[in-house]
């Protein structure tokens, strides 16, 4: 009996495609934020009522950006009717538009984004005469120059009187001598409130201290001083002690020489006196 055979059925299954999805890059971060802007003239200006800038360029007024890119200088002009500053941008006739502050502002609706590139990043009086109103970035200095304020209030509280009279002479200078201890703390403390940043930069430069013992030392007659303020010499026996060098500030070579081997000796010898 004959078999049969049973043919095999192969069938080819086509392996399956997952369609896997690209992953998206996040979206560019535009050049330029399209939103309202307010600008207003800086504090030596205060608030007029009517305070016009220039708004194309002329012989009297200037009006020109220097492009890196390009290479060279570039004519602006504002012309409500474009939609660049730049005039090699400008097709066509120009209506022309005047940049009026009142009241020491000038609000700029988002629409009008050639008025506010020219404003913000080009116009050569930005942040001379006028600057845009950024309230973050006001906020951030504020804060900055409130922890200076702090830091230098606290460093101020921490000094010795003689630390607060070496900076209180770099800045009234000889007044200094006819304060009392209470007097010199409460204008160490006034100054840190009222200059931060250069109360801690006087603070932590050494020579400050090394200077104000050189005047006191010269004022007291352990020093002297030329008239000519070229030499240093011992007020007891006139010995030469130093020369200063030439285009130099006679403490502050002072001050370089007591940081010397000879100088610390003399510096030692000094501060006993006094």
């Amino acid at each position: 009996m004959a078999k049969k055979a049973k043919a095999e059925e192969i069938v080819e299954v086509a392996p399956q495609v997952v369609a896997t999805k690209k992953p998206q890059s996040p979206p560019a971060k535009p050049e330029w934020e399209i939103k309202d802007r307010l600008y207003t003239l800086t504090e030596n200006f205060g608030s007029p009522i009517v305070f016009t800038i220039a708004s194309k360029h002329s012989t009297k007024f200037p009006l020109l950006y220097f492009d890196e890119k390009l290479g060279y200088q570039r004519e602006l002009r504002y012309a409500t009717n474009m939609a660049s500053p730049f005039v090699d941008e400008q097709k066509g006739q120009a209506t022309l538009g005047r940049i009026v502050f009142r009241d020491g502002k000038l609000f700029v609706p988002k629409q009008e984004v050639a008025l506010q590139k020219l404003l913000s990043l080009y116009h050569p009086l930005r942040n001379k005469y006028f600057v845009e109103n950024k309230p973050k970035e006001r906020a951030v200095n504020e804060l900055e120059y409130i922890n200076y304020e702090i830091e230098a209030l606290l460093a101020a509280k921490q000094m010795d009187i003689e630390g607060s009279e070496a900076i209180l002479r770099v800045e009234f200078g000889e007044e200094v001598d006819s304060l009392s201890s209470s007097e010199l703390k409460r204008d160490g403390l006034v100054f840190a409130k009222r200059n931060p940043v250069l109360f801690l930069q006087l603070a932590n430069d050494e020579n400050v201290e090394l200077r104000n013992i050189g005047i006191k030392a010269v004022n007291q007659g352990i020093i002297n001083l030329s008239q000519d303020q070229r030499t240093f010499t011992y007020g007891s026996t006139g010995r030469k002690l130093m020369t200063v060098p030439f285009d130099e500030h006679p403490y502050s070579a002072l001050a370089a020489f007591f940081k010397t081997d000879e100088g610390m000796e003399v510096y030692k010898h000094i501060t006993k006196k006094i």
